[in-house]
């Protein structure tokens, strides 16, 4: 039988079966979020689509998942997280059937934004879902886990995406991910019970809060993607805007009783610092799909399915690094650890812009490919571990909704910091021609700038990831208890002090 926790929720028997069911769903997002980086030349050919329109099929999703995760956090403290997951669940298999059926650029626009809008309820409450779900003692363990998935989700997507698209097509993707959506529903449906999630919070909604967080998001995507042919000056008009967006968000959520984004987490040194390290770690690394996706389609004509398969060493490294991050973080001060994958991620992301020319050596990428994905692996569990020991109890599921969203802001940096210099000096069929992954429409000064881009894109990227280092380092002085200190704990201990 279920046992009443200190959070106010039902505890599960056999919380770990809650963790898998919901897993099915974060990596749906996730490979619907990364896998669109190699299909999207085929997709932008067949459609016919403008560079501005490629660009928003890619990001509309992803500003749309990142602003109402937030959001959907608050309206599930007051409709319940059960049922605003689980309707997330179906609107998102509903737009992603929407996807397949896409005729239009256009279309498919909207039809990414509404499966954006189902991705971000599913995203929001399995974080609280495990919060509610599992024993205290369990919980840290389960949120680290909770972050590997959806490190892996974002890893394999490339691997789905080139696969299905060379199988049958760019919507293969969306198939794919329908598909692993459906067994979602179908396997929360049955082992998530009504029980959990259940607490509603009479705590009135802030609006106000969710407007402004959304309109700053769309304000940066589109200070940095301005579109080709726009005026000089609409980049710093829309960065203008978003810093007076920016500071009257903040004054509004001090003001508020009750607001969106909790400020009070962030008064901690510990916290704020871990934050700013995940946010940097998603930056610095998501995008490194897309510089490699674009460099192998557009300037050596390879095929989406081999472009998925180049980015597998990430996965694989990511694989082998969290597997044994569990025991190392307690033998290793975590702060030492994190760092250590930060340098990794550094020295991969470097590698790769630094080894991307016309005739650059792919095992040399692929093993600088594999070092990000190994210094992601290391950085993910320490981190967390960081987090929920520098957290008090009470305050960890919201604590991890904010990691979360600022993951989700660090991926959506990432690509908006590439597709905005990957343009930079190419004309309009050159453009066209890098995003539809068209070798023979560059000429060759043209090409040679492309990939001058692709490289000075990640050498940014890298050099937020050096920025990483130095925050890791900075960590609250945590170590983890071996299991042999670790005295044992009743598995559904529900004690005040637990709490």
């Amino acid at each position: 039988m279920s046992e009443v926790s200190t959070r106010g929720a039902m505890l599960h028997p056999h919380p770990w079966r809650v963790f898998a069911a919901t897993s099915i769903g974060v990596i749906a997002v996730f490979v619907a979020m990364s896998g669109l980086t190699v299909a999207l030349p085929t997709l932008s050919r067949e459609l016919d689509a403008t560079p501005t329109q490629t660009t928003w099929i890619l990001l509309g999703y992803m500003v749309v998942t990142t602003a109402l995760i937030l959001v959907f956090g608050r309206l599930a403290d007051i409709v319940g997280r059960r049922p605003l997951y689980l309707s997330g669940l179906i609107v998102f298999t509903l737009a992603s059937a929407l996807c397949i059926v896409s005729q239009s650029a256009e279309f498919l626009i909207v039809a990414r934004i509404l499966q954006g809008v189902g991705a971000a309820a599913v995203v929001t409450n399995n974080t609280a879902l495990l919060t509610d779900t599992f024993p205290p003692h369990l919980l840290s363990q389960a949120l680290g886990w909770n972050a590997t998935v959806a490190a892996l989700g974002q890893i394999i997507g490339p691997v789905v995406g080139g696969a299905a698209t060379a199988l049958i097509g760019w919507r293969g993707l969306f198939v794919a991910v329908l598909g692993i959506a459906l067994i979602a529903t179908v396997s929360s449906l049955l082992v998530i019970p009504r029980s959990v999630g259940r607490i509603r919070s009479r705590e009135p909604f802030d609006l106000g809060g969710a407007l402004l967080a959304t309109t700053l998001l769309t304000v940066v995507v589109l200070a940095l993607t301005p579109g080709p042919g726009s005026a000089a000056w609409l980049p710093w008009s829309y960065a203008a805007v978003g810093v007076i967006v920016a500071v009257v968000l903040v004054v509004v959520q001090r003001r508020r009783a009750h607001p969106l984004i909790d400020l009070t987490l962030f008064a901690d040194r510990g916290i704020s610092l871990v934050l700013l390290a995940g946010l940097l770690t998603a930056t610095a690394t998501y995008a490194v799909a897309l510089i490699i996706s674009l460099y192998v389609q557009a300037v050596d004509g390879t095929s989406p399915f081999v472009a998925g398969l180049l980015v597998t060493p990430v996965a694989a490294g990511t694989v082998i690094a969290a597997s044994a991050a569990g025991w190392l973080v307690t033998r290793i001060a975590p702060r030492t650890l994190a760092a250590s994958g930060m340098v990794l991620n550094t020295a991969g992301v470097l590698g790769v812009a630094l080894v991307l020319s016309a005739d650059g050596s792919l095992p040399v990428t692929a093993l600088f490919l594999f070092l990000i994905g190994t210094g992601i692996g290391l950085f993910m569990t320490p981190s967390t571990s960081v987090l929920m020991l520098t957290v008090p109890a009470q305050r960890r599921g919201i604590a991890n909704g904010m990691r979360s969203t600022l993951q989700n802001v660090g991926n959506l940096l990432s690509t908006a910091i590439v597709v905005a210099i990957v343009p930079i000096g190419l004309g309009a069929a050159a453009q066209q021609a890098a995003y539809g992954g068209s070798p023979a429409a560059f000429d060759a000064a043209e090409l040679n700038r492309f990939v001058d881009n692709l490289q000075l894109a990640g050498v940014v990227l890298g050099a937020l990831s050096a920025v990483g280092i130095v925050v890791c380092l900075s960590f609250p002085r945590h170590q983890m208890p071996t299991p042999q200190e670790t005295a044992p704990v009743p598995e559904y201990a529900t004690t005040k002090e637990s709490a």
